[in-house]
């Protein structure tokens, strides 16, 4: 599947707001935003006023790169969660935080979310015991994440927790343990427990036109 692999400073510069994308480095002050907190290019310290449609585009497409999901891949989720119970936006974000990267990330078993989905992609970690390397899968309430044997002295995992991301906290519907580096899902990602800046309504609202 295709991925951006430019610069990942410029992303955050773009939506004005740290995504800790970089892991580490975002809590330090080499970071993009806090030393040019201006959109990149020749005309990002130009003063302009954005539309409607200007503020939702940039709520949907700064979801989309903080989770890390190219766009045919975020409109399925949007299709999925408006089929669903419930309200649309709400049922985006749940579906986002409970795809496995996420939660190895949330976990602290990652600095990053685009570490945490290398981690899946290369095997580190089994669901019910099972090895799962894709990550975009869906984790249920009951399903138990954990390290494997050996994987459980990889860097990136150890010390992933220690990363300064302060806009995350471990969930209350996980249950994580440290020592054993396994996770227990007992509940569903609810919008109390979602600590992203997102307004879910304008991206229901870009894609309600």
């Amino acid at each position: 599947m295709a991925r951006y692999i430019g610069p990942v400073c410029r992303i955050c510069r773009r939506e004005n707001m740290k995504l800790f994308l970089k892991g580490t480095r975002c809590a330090t002050d080499k970071c993009a935003v806090t030393r040019r907190s201006y959109p990149p290019g020749q005309h990002g310290q130009g003063h302009s006023k954005a539309s409607d449609y200007g503020l939702q585009l940039r709520e949907k497409q700064k979801t989309r790169r903080m989770y890390g999901i190219l766009e045919a891949q975020f409109r399925g989720y949007y299709a999925w969660a408006s089929s669903k119970k419930g309200k649309t936006g709400e049922n985006l974000l749940q579906l986002l935080e409970m795809r496995l990267d996420n939660v190895a990330y949330r976990a602290g078993f990652a600095r990053s979310r685009n570490e945490a989905r290398q981690l899946v992609r290369h095997a580190h970690f089994t669901v019910n015991g099972r090895k799962v390397n894709i990550p975009s899968f869906q984790v249920r309430p009951g399903d138990v994440l954990a390290v494997r044997e050996r994987s459980k002295k990889v860097d990136a995992i150890l010390t992933g927790d220690q990363s300064g991301d302060g806009a995350r906290v471990v969930p209350t519907w996980l249950e994580v343990d440290r020592t054993a580096l396994v996770v227990k899902v007992t509940g569903e990602a609810t919008r109390e427990t979602v600590t992203v800046e997102v307004r879910e309504q304008l991206i229901v609202e870009l894609y309600s036109k």
